[in-house]
């Protein structure tokens, strides 16, 4: 897979920082640019990287943290300990995200490990947000339900520079 030097500008102008070990663009916002990438799972500095889908849109970010600050990933998680379908879908979504990132390449330091607190907690629902905007509607039940509970954060227009042409 290949990135566009633009893609990488639009990414790293997000971030407010080089964007690093990106792979692919996973998914993109309203306003066309990208708003979650693909990374590798060992940056090119040899560090390994869990966060196969990042979120990179600093307005999603901020809306996210809004749901994050509400304590809705205590609730969820308790969520989990009582709603066995819910942990099953939960923890198939946290073998998809492994299985993802295992056919892109394996490294052991982080096997079985995935994001957001899969399969057993809600952690960080930016990360949940990034694999459901990624790998499509049905697959992350949690990271679904966030993004129902979020503004058009690209409504706006493009978070940073101009909308791709």
């Amino acid at each position: 897979m290949t990135v566009s030097p633009s893609d990488l500008d639009a990414v790293s102008a997000q971030l407010g920082r080089p964007a690093r070990g990106v792979r692919a663009v996973a998914h993109r916002c309203g306003c066309g640019l990208p708003d979650v990438v693909e990374t590798l799972p060992r940056l090119p500095d040899g560090t390994p990287f869990p966060t196969t889908f990042y979120l990179t849109c600093p307005r999603a970010a901020a809306e996210i943290g809004r749901l994050e600050a509400s304590g809705l990933m205590r609730e969820w998680t308790s969520r989990l300990e009582s709603d066995p379908e819910l942990a099953a879908a939960y923890r198939k979504a946290h073998e998809a995200y492994l299985a993802h990132r295992e056919a892109i390449s394996s490294v052991p330091e982080i096997a079985g490990v995935s994001a957001g607190g899969m399969p057993d907690r809600v952690k960080c629902l930016h990360a949940l947000v990034g694999h459901a905007l990624a790998a499509g509607q049905g697959v992350n039940p949690l990271g679904d339900e966030a993004l129902e509970l979020l503004p058009d954060w690209w409504a706006e227009g493009p978070c940073v520079g101009e909308e791709p042409g």
